[in-house]
């Protein structure tokens, strides 16, 4: 469905200055794809972001390589311009700039969309063109699996960039510990394979440092064994109570889960007016069934709906699909938490979601208005696995079980996008604020937390929350593999 907003401001993109010398040489070659303003090419590819202020900003071209020779052909021509330009893999990540431009050309990578994987190692080949569900549905009946995310339409280039947060992170850490290799098209357009033999610091540096290196055009990643899994939502219809009872579920279940398979996303939402306020809770089991009572805490709070059975991996995928909402602004932002003992659970989890639903209620009506918040667990497990496999930017310990908070607004009117920023920044500064305040008070532990690239409001300061040794370790790489800042100062993004 091509979204209707999108035609005036074309038309008026249209009438007014020519197009990009970047797009007017790609053009000239007559190999690579490239479509304009009012083409339908144009306006469905642009009507595929989270977004709609991601869609509201309009490329002067779009740009659909192929190959990896042909990403390097066009940044050879970008480095001859001065245009801003974006990478765009899925559109999930709703940061104005960050995989979307206002009058540079869009460099999107559906083409790159192989997935193949060798039967006998199941090492797979995956091109940042894929969608989740659309590499589960490739991988389907191979016995093999990707570990990544758990929303079917994320793409897998911000996806794996970003670190990737999986239903598997338990057993195998990020989606970006399972890369091997990476096929990557540097700023001065050469084509390069990386892996922690040949370059182990860049290597440890494209495992959370997001678009800073270059465009990666293949992940060689580890796959991992995979049959039918078990999973769905329970729905529930909000009170005090469930508040409480949910809220202790998920921190009890971060820290006493001890069955790596089993995993949960513990989702509270409201619209417009209170119309909707629910809970919605993502269950997931690696295997046909879970053991009797493993999610016992949360069945037990009496949900209205269970969606939850066997199913394949690939279907549980596509389900996941709902939580996409067209048509309307979207920001995501993130703070990671240390969970608290057990006495002071209530404290701290009913005080912070306290918190979240006072700063939501302010929102109700904005037009459209959509405000979740998901608490999702990061237990020490997952650090574990991570630095097993391999090294990253995150490079969490494992001396505290934590918990990962992501909080949403989607809303309708574009022009209500400063305030809404403005709304967001207080939501998670001041969950930021108080997690410091029972640091300092010893409510809470001392913990590294850094902020979860994936899930990053571009006002926080990603590459300032992890630690300083690797802030610096990306700073150098950044300055060797792209000296003149095209990737630094062209495109958007967090910058170390």
């Amino acid at each position: 469905m091509i979204s209707s907003f999108l035609i005036p401001s074309l038309l008026l993109t249209f009438t007014h200055p020519a197009l990009a010398d970047t797009c007017t040489s790609v053009e000239a070659l007559h190999y690579i794809n490239v479509t304009c303003p009012l083409s339908l090419a144009y306006i469905e590819e642009q009507s595929q972001y989270w977004s709609t202020s991601c869609s509201a900003l309009l490329p002067s071209c779009i740009i659909f390589p192929k190959s990896a020779e042909e990403v390097s052909t066009v940044v050879k021509i970008l480095t001859n311009t001065t245009e801003r330009f974006a990478v765009k893999s899925g559109g999930h990540n709703p940061n104005n700039g960050f995989s979307s431009v206002q009058g540079g050309p869009l460099i999107v990578t559906e083409h790159l969309a192989q997935a193949n994987v060798n039967q006998a190692t199941g090492v797979i080949d995956v091109g940042p063109g894929n969608r989740l569900d659309g590499i589960a549905a490739k991988l389907q009946g191979s016995g093999w699996t990707f570990v990544g995310g758990r929303i079917g339409n994320t793409g897998v280039g911000g996806l794996v960039l970003g670190g990737g947060l999986s239903y598997m992170s338990a057993q195998y850490g990020w989606a970006a510990s399972q890369v091997l290799e990476y096929e990557i098209v540097f700023a001065n357009g050469t084509v390069g394979h990386v892996n922690n033999d040949n370059y182990p610091d860049l290597f440890k540096a494209l495992k959370g440092g997001g678009n800073n290196f270059g465009i990666i055009t293949n992940y060689r990643l580890q796959g991992q064994r995979q049959a039918n899994v078990w999973g769905g939502n329970l729905v529930y219809l909000r009170t005090p109570e469930k508040d409480k009872k949910l809220l202790k579920a998920v921190r009890d279940f971060t820290e006493y889960n001890d069955d790596p398979k089993a995993a949960v996303i513990v989702t509270a939402e409201r619209t417009n007016v209170n119309v909707v306020d629910s809970w919605i809770i993502f269950l997931f089991y690696d295997g046909p069934s879970p053991p009797a009572g493993k999610f016992d805490n949360f069945t037990d709070v009496n949900p209205l709906l269970d969606t939850t059975r066997e199913r394949t991996y690939a279907d549980l995928m596509a389900l996941s699909n709902w939580v996409v909402l067209k048509g309307e602004v979207v920001d995501i932002s993130t703070e990671t938490i240390p969970i608290p003992t057990a006495e002071d659970e209530a404290k701290v989890m009913e005080e912070l979601h306290k918190h979240w639903r006072n700063i939501t209620d302010t929102t109700l009506l904005e037009p459209g208005i959509v405000a979740s918040i998901a608490w999702q667990p990061f237990p020490k497990a997952i650090a574990r696995e991570a630095r097993a496999r391999s090294p990253d930017l995150i490079e969490a310990d494992d001396s505290v079980h934590r918990i990962i908070i992501e909080m949403n607004y989607a809303f309708t009117l574009q022009s209500s996008y400063d305030r809404m920023a403005d709304t967001m920044e207080a939501t998670y500064g001041g969950v930021r604020k108080r997690v410091l305040d029972w640091q300092q008070d010893g409510t809470l532990p001392e913990s590294y937390n850094p902020v979860f690239m994936n899930y990053g409001f571009f006002r926080q300061d990603y590459f300032g929350r992890l630690k300083p040794e690797n802030r610096a370790l990306a700073k150098r790489v950044q300055e060797e593999v792209d000296p003149d800042g095209l990737f630094r100062s062209r495109t958007g993004g967090w910058r170390p």
